[in-house]
Formats: C-alpha cells, structure tokens, sequence
C-alpha cells in the first residue's frame, strides 16, 4: 500500500493541472470561450469551483499563470543581461529583450500554448495592465530597459514609449504565429526559434533606430 501525498503537494498538484487546462483551452478557444467549470473539467477536477478555491477567481488564476512564465523568461533574460556587461550597443539590449522569449517557449517543447495564450492576455485592456505592471518589476527586464534607455537617449521619450510598445507586440504576435505554425505541423514557415530570435532582434533593432519623422 502506497503512502498519500501530503496534502500541501495535492494542492500544488491541483494549481499546476488547473493552469495547464487553463493556458491551453485560453490559447485555443479565447478568454471569454472557456468558463471555469470546462477549466476545472479538463484539470480533472471533480469539485467545479476549483478555479475559485485555489486561485480567487479568473483573474488569479490567468496572473498565476502569467507570473509562471514571466519568472522562468526573467531568469533566462538574467543570463544575456551578465554577458553584455556594460555595453552600449542597441543590438546587444534587444538581444537581452527578445531572445529570453522564444528560448523559453523551445524549453517547453511542442505543442505549447503560452505564446497564444499571452496574446489573449495582452489583447485585454485590464489584464494587460496587470501583467504589464509586474513585469516590470522584474529585476533582469528592468535592466534590460535601463541599457535601451541609455543607448537611446537621444530619442525623444514619447518616441521610446510609442516604439517599445510596437516591439512588445511584434514579440507576443510573432512568437504566437510560431508557436501556432509548430502546434499545425508546419514548422518550416518560421524556422526554429533561434531563427525566430534572430528575426525579431533585427527587426526590433530597425525599429528602435529608424529616423523620426519631424512635422512643421
């Protein structure tokens, strides 16, 4: 007769399978497709308030989520930060910015959902606030803004602001695309994803770096 795990492992246990569910039926049906029950169901879950209990609701549970991977992406990131130093080059910031991303999304194997799923997320104006707020709280992306903040000082601030945010969703959309090229068998369309870390860097750099157009 085997020993019951203990009650505090059940209930990580439950929180992972709730969040597995969760990230993909999100990823593939949408936020407002899936209610918590269909959650609770595909988590194997027999009581359906098990999103309620265990996350407070919806919006614990897609931050729970969010923060998972964010953690695991910030230290991924941290290594790229230590190896440029103190550089003051453009291509070298964005590399610490973009790559962490899809080098996480290749540890997870296919199919994964998170890349789709962060497009869901990031699509809605309160949770993208959310998320975006403690993103950068994280201590290896914070420094990665600092090293562009510098290398870009000249650019005008709103321009900054404007441009980050066109790179932000190049990331997410891109990423998304790939990950869902993967998932349907069709993995030549973007080639692997350093071949995708690669595109977006260059393409990230262009944009930082283009002139700015000046108005009369």
């Amino acid at each position: 007769m085997t020993a019951a795990a203990p009650a505090g492992h059940l209930e990580l246990d439950t929180r992972v399978a709730l969040m597995a569910a969760a990230e993909r039926l999100f990823a593939e049906h949408g936020l407002g497709a899936v209610s918590n029950r269909q959650i609770a169901e595909a988590a194997g879950q027999r009581n359906v308030t098990a999103v309620s209990y265990h996350f407070g609701g919806r919006n614990g549970l897609l931050r729970a989520i969010m923060t998972d991977h964010g953690e695991r992406v910030d230290l991924i990131r941290g290594r790229h930060v230590r190896a440029v130093g103190a550089s003051d080059a453009v291509r070298d910031w964005v590399g610490c910015l973009v790559r962490p991303v899809p080098e996480h999304l290749a540890e997870l194997g296919s199919p994964s959902w998170n890349a789709r799923f962060s497009v869901q997320v990031m699509a809605d104006p309160a949770l993208r606030s959310l998320v975006t707020e403690e993103a950068l709280a994280r201590p290896w992306l914070s420094k990665v803004l600092d090293g562009l903040h510098r290398c870009l000082a000249e650019l005008p601030a709103e321009v900054r602001l404007v441009r980050g945010e066109m790179g932000r969703h190049l990331i997410t959309q891109i990423c998304a695309e790939r990950e869902r090229a993967l998932a349907q068998g069709d993995p030549v369309r973007h080639g692997g994803w350093d071949r995708t870390a690669d595109a977006l860097t260059d393409a990230i750099v262009g944009l930082l770096t283009a002139p700015v157009t000046t108005r009369n």
